[in-house]
Formats: structure tokens, C-alpha cells, sequence
């Protein structure tokens, strides 16, 4: 698992972001059954940062905690037979790996979600990185019934990094 992760805000952590990310990252697409090493773009900006992005890519002016662009269309959620059919777009021709996509989050949102859940910001970014990736694989929480899926399987990631709340 590659992250390319950069930082465009001066936010330091007590904890390593890019060794967090992969971690959570690598353990989504354990649970997931992905059989391809893979590569992941995550952009750390900030509300404003956010906010354009949100409004260039979703028409929606106003900031969110995490925005998520997956490389791959998938039939099924998880299904990752679809990207040998789009190689040229979905493999790095340099290091092989399937490019999932990218996320993105706002730092500042991080923060204060941390601060309103009353866990640490490990917790909370781990969360994001967990939520976005199954977004990269292909679900969604459109309807109650994805959201109750997500939420679980996001969960059962984190729980099994011991990543939890408190």
C-alpha cells in the first residue's frame, strides 16, 4: 500500500498521518479482499481548501470534513474485477499498483469533530481515512441501508487497529 500524502495546511499531529492513513488504508482493502497492492492520493487542506473543492467538483459552497474521488467505477461495491478492464486508468505502469484514488479532508474539520466526539484526533482522522476508503471501493451511504453497511465495516476496521474512540 502506497500513500502519497500531502499536507498544504501547517497542522502538525501527535501522531505520524501518512503511517496512520496506511495502516487504516491497508486494512480496508484487507477486509475487502482487494488483490492488488495499491496506491492512495491524500490531500490535508483546510475549510476554504475544502470548500473550493466541494464547490468546483459536488456544487455544494460550503466545507465538509472529507471529499472522496475513487478511480475506479465498480458494478458492486468491493468488486475490484473492473479495473483489469480499464488498465490504462487504473494501474500505475510504473509500480503496478491500482490507483484507488483520492481523498481529501480538512484539518480544521478534523479538529473540531475530535474535539465535539470527544476522542483523540488519531481517532478522527483514522475515521475519515476509513470512511474515504470504502468510498474508493465502492460503497456509498445514499440510502439507510449503505450507511448502516459503511458505518460497521468502518468500524470494524478501526476496532481492529485498537484505533477507538476516547
Amino acid at each position: 500500500m502506497t500513500v502519497y500524502l500531502e499536507n498544504e495546511t501547517k497542522t502538525q499531529f501527535d501522531f505520524d498521518p501518512e503511517k496512520t492513513a496506511a495502516l487504516v488504508a491497508e486494512k480496508v482493502l484487507e477486509a475487502e479482499r482487494c488483490p492488488y497492492e495499491a496506491a492512495v492520493n491524500i490531500l490535508l487542506t483546510d475549510n476554504e481548501g475544502i470548500r473550493q473543492f466541494n464547490r468546483d467538483f459536488r456544487e455544494t459552497d460550503a466545507p465538509t470534513d472529507v471529499l472522496s474521488f475513487p478511480n475506479i467505477d465498480y458494478e458492486t461495491p468491493a468488486d475490484f474485477s473492473g479495473a483489469e478492464e480499464e488498465t490504462a486508468d487504473c494501474f500505475d505502469p510504473d509500480t503496478g499498483e491500482l490507483l484507488l484514488g483520492d481523498i481529501i479532508i480538512s484539518t480544521d474539520r478534523l479538529r473540531e469533530q475530535a474535539k465535539t466526539y470527544g476522542h483523540s484526533e488519531k481517532r478522527e482522522f483514522a475515521f475519515l481515512v476509513a470512511h474515504s476508503m470504502f468510498h474508493l471501493a465502492g460503497y456509498d451511504h445514499m440510502t439507510k441501508e449503505e450507511a448502516a453497511v459503511m458505518e460497521e465495516k468502518q468500524e470494524n476496521v478501526l476496532q481492529m487497529l485498537q484505533i477507538t474512540r476516547g
